[in-house]
């Protein structure tokens, strides 16, 4: 279950407090419970002191009036008292005291507290020994007085409620103030919320709003992401308009030649037309393909085949089958490998791709004086380096950027436009890049990827 962020800034402001408050409530409880045994234990021992007063000035007849409001008025209720004589004698005061008679003072304490019973309710007993002299009698005389507990626990009762009020007054307080700060402080996210939401598919402009520092980033991610996406449209929206452009053009042909073969006057005719609707077929096909190649490489896929490869080997059988084409032509095609393993970390079907269209577009545009065609691949540092070189017409330095882009062509000789731009696409996608170094008498191409040490794991062919 999801919870807002609203919610979960006011729980982390909010709940600390409080287990504080919590924690402040019991200490004040605590407090409060010892500041009443404390209060009332000397209220007993002043009242104690009173009666024993009253005994040594009116020989234990009676107490003074102003002892007698102390007793009926004291803090939170009355207090009773009883006096012994040193011959364990009751002098005055209630009957039966709620603690037995002691054997006699302590030596270090002239006083002593106890917790009882007293006609079934919990009192508070202070004992008082007290050397006095009354009718005659002198020695150590016990004075008792006792409060009902229900006093104390009233006034902790009184305290605590006062303290849970103060506290709960506080956190109410305290978590109306965060609420509105919390919706305060959001109130710039709510905005770019809103902003978003006004957005339309068609418009994938950054945001420019102003946001707090801590909002930055994801707006930075935000538009970071916005500038990929109409990347991906762009080229989306220029391979579609090369591939109908480009297309357009091989199926009329192919329509025409289709044509053409209903009206042939001649069965020899219509197998003329016919073979040469399959090469325009061919074409097509080829042209569509390098497209689709193009544009899956570009825009990368999470289906590639990242593998340890060897370019040696991967090199040799796509040479092997360019040497009959190329024999064919009058063209020799060598190829020279390191005799150590030259390994790279790629996808083989776009590497094989990348060399096969480097080939191709020297056999096309290499013109009529290229006799000699040599693929070579070797390590150069931390690199590992395909090189292709060949002594045809070659390639002037301005022209490069027309050649590298899609369809770009300097003599309008056949093929596709596309061998140079998907060889440089498959560079870039394993962190290398194309370089062509035009020559006084032909072309030199360099592929260049980095260099991987070989590994345990068979090498991908």
């Amino acid at each position: 279950m999801s919870v807002s962020l609203r919610f979960r800034l006011f729980a982390i402001i909010l709940l600390p407090l409080l287990v504080i408050s919590t924690a402040v409530g019991f200490w004040r409880i605590n407090e409060a419970r010892k500041t009443a045994q404390d209060l009332y234990d000397r209220n007993l021992v002043f009242t104690a002191v009173a009666v024993a007063r009253d005994m040594a000035l009116l020989d234990g007849d009676t107490i003074s009036p102003e002892t007698s409001v102390i007793l009926n008025e004291a803090a939170g209720g009355p207090v009773r008292y009883h006096v012994y004589a040193p011959d364990g004698v009751f002098v005055t005061g209630y009957a039966m005291p709620p603690v037995p008679i002691g054997a006699g003072p302590k030596a270090d304490k002239p006083f002593a507290y106890f917790d009882a019973t007293y006609k079934g309710d919990q009192v508070r007993v202070l004992r008082l020994w007290d050397v006095s002299q009354i009718s005659g009698l002198s020695g150590i005389f016990t004075i008792t007085v006792w409060q009902d507990k229900k006093v104390r626990q009233g006034f902790v009762r009184s305290l605590a409620l006062r303290t849970l009020t103060v506290i709960l007054a506080l956190i109410g307080t305290t978590a109306i103030v965060v609420w509105f700060g919390v919706n305060f402080g959001l109130k710039p996210l709510l905005d770019l919320e809103e902003a978003i939401s006004r957005r339309s598919p068609e418009d994938l402009t950054p945001i420019r709003r102003k946001v707090p520092e801590e909002t930055q980033g994801i707006v930075q991610q935000f538009n970071r992401l916005i500038g990929q996406l109409k990347t991906t449209f762009d080229a989306q929206n220029d391979f579609i308009s090369d591939a109908a452009h480009q297309l357009q053009n091989p199926i009329a042909g192919i329509r025409a030649l289709a044509e053409s073969i209903l009206t042939a006057g001649t069965l020899e005719t219509a197998k003329s037309r016919a073979t040469d609707l399959v090469g325009a077929t061919i074409h097509a096909s080829d042209l569509a393909v390098r497209l689709l190649t193009l544009e899956r490489i570009r825009a990368g896929s999470k289906n590639d085949n990242i593998d340890l490869v060897d370019l040696n080997e991967l090199s040799k059988p796509i040479v092997q089958d360019f040497q009959l084409r190329a024999a064919n032509l009058r063209v020799s095609l060598n190829l020279s490998t390191e005799d150590t393993p030259v390994m790279t970390m790629g996808d083989p079907v776009m590497l094989r791709e990348a060399i096969t269209n480097l080939l191709d577009n020297a056999l096309i545009h290499g013109g009529p004086a290229l006799s000699k065609l040599a693929l070579s691949i070797t390590t150069e540092d931390e690199d590992a380096v395909i090189q292709i070189i060949d002594d045809g017409i070659g390639l002037e330095e301005a022209d490069i950027p027309k050649v590298m882009a899609r369809f770009g062509q300097v003599d309008h000789k056949e093929g596709s436009g596309l061998g140079l731009p998907i060889a440089e696409a498959v560079a870039h996608r394993h962190g290398g890049k194309l370089q062509l170094l035009p020559q006084k008498s032909g072309l030199v191409v360099r592929l260049t990827l980095p260099l991987s040490q070989p590994q345990t794991q068979r090498p991908a062919a």
